[in-house]
């Protein structure tokens, strides 16, 4: 039987963390091909450091000589996302930044797999949903994102003036019965204007954010507080410390809390099943736990370069399955074709909605109605019960 009582920790990053930083521009990249053309294909890699951006990596349009003049625009989008993260620092600032291009055409090698809707790459793809949230996510991951979410929204409607966009945060939560019941102890560091504030000033600011984004109860009068335990933390992004797309895997998925197959999402069209797979690993697991089939719900899928079918599948409900797994294993794979364009058709893939994913995780978002977040929808509940 799994621990009922434990203490478990996940961190989350916000927008202008450095490695984040270089996820949406590379998430921007990815959009920009997409919007152009729906089979677009991008593999693209940011690196960021003082005053600078490197971008580079494949991309792919139907017609060669308009992908090198699209070219052009990658400079405009990566200058537009840094404007939009909020980074005017004298050493990183979206309008002064040198954004250097290398970006070439899709190996044809690759290409030539993909083109037979085989999957982009091979690799191993996790999934994960659990009751203990209403979005069905972890509550230490889903929380810390909330905190960072939430005064990312204030830094930018210039309620709170003095934040600044580089920020972590950290939460350890309290089990008891194998559900969260309290917050343990806060970690939030968070970039700011000026070296005369203090942590205590920082507290000040931040603390009825948190408060306000915590379930009601968690914060208890022995929940440790650690606000800018360093001191001084005005100097950050990129210039602090340089970043690197998809180093952030599991701030963008689940925390710790579930197994990662080691695939990061940014930058890659849903060609590339480390991204599209995990997506429909989340969406299956998340439609068992909206069908009521289990508690918790953990999904491996498994490809090889250039062969379509999945090589397996795998669940794992912890012992908290109404139905043995194997049963849930074989209904998933008879409610959704999980081919990597079977994938691509089911959620609607090939379109721009990713750089709205480089923050705040990828999981525990709210569907939108353009598409975003289509692997959060509980559509499969239904159909998966009439299967079991």
């Amino acid at each position: 039987m799994s621990r009922q009582n434990y203490l478990f920790t996940s961190e989350s990053v916000s927008e202008g963390h450095p490695d984040k930083v270089c996820d949406r521009i590379s998430d921007a990249v990815l959009d920009a091909f997409l919007a152009e053309e729906a089979n677009a294909r991008v593999a693209c890699e940011t690196f960021a450091t003082t005053g600078m951006v490197v971008i580079g990596g494949e991309v792919g349009l139907s017609d060669r000589e308009r992908l090198r003049n699209y070219m052009g625009r990658i400079g405009e989008i990566a200058r537009d996302c840094i404007r939009d993260i909020g980074y005017e620092q004298e050493k990183f600032h979206w309008n002064t930044c040198h954004v250097l291009n290398f970006l070439h055409e899709q190996s044809a090698h690759i290409a030539q797999g993909v083109d037979r809707d085989g999957a982009g790459d091979q690799g191993i793809m996790f999934g994960y949903a659990t009751d203990e949230t209403p979005e069905l996510m972890p509550a230490p991951i889903q929380y810390s994102h909330a905190i960072l979410r939430r005064l990312a929204e204030v830094r930018k409607s210039g309620a709170e003036p003095t934040l600044r966009p580089d920020a972590k945060s950290q939460l350890t939560v309290r089990y008891e019965g194998g559900k969260p019941v309290a917050v343990d102890s806060i970690v939030l560091s968070t970039q700011h204007e000026c070296e005369s504030q203090t942590s205590d000033d920082i507290r000040q600011i931040v603390e009825p954010y948190i408060r306000e984004v915590l379930p009601e109860g968690w914060i208890h009068d022995k929940t440790e507080w650690h606000v800018n335990p360093t001191g001084t933390f005005v100097i950050g992004g990129p210039d602090g410390d340089a970043g690197l797309t998809g180093r952030k895997i599991i701030v963008d998925t689940y925390g710790g809390a579930a197994p990662h197959g080691g695939g990061a999402f940014s930058g890659k069209d849903p060609t590339k099943v480390d991204r599209s797979a995990a997506y429909a690993a989340r969406y299956l697991a998340k439609n068992v736990v909206a069908a009521g089939l289990a508690k918790k719900c953990c999904l491996q899928l498994s490809y090889a370069i250039g062969v379509a079918k999945p090589l397996s599948i795998y669940i794992d409900t912890y012992g908290t399955g109404e139905v043995p797994d194997e049963v849930i294993e074989r209904a998933v794979a008879q409610v959704m074709d999980l081919t990597p364009r079977g994938i691509r058709e089911h959620l609607v893939l090939n379109r721009p909605i990713y750089a709205r994913t480089a923050a705040y995780g990828h999981f525990g978002r709210a569907p939108e109605a353009d598409g975003g977040f289509s692997w959060e929808r509980v559509d499969l509940a239904a159909e998966l019960k009439a299967a079991v």
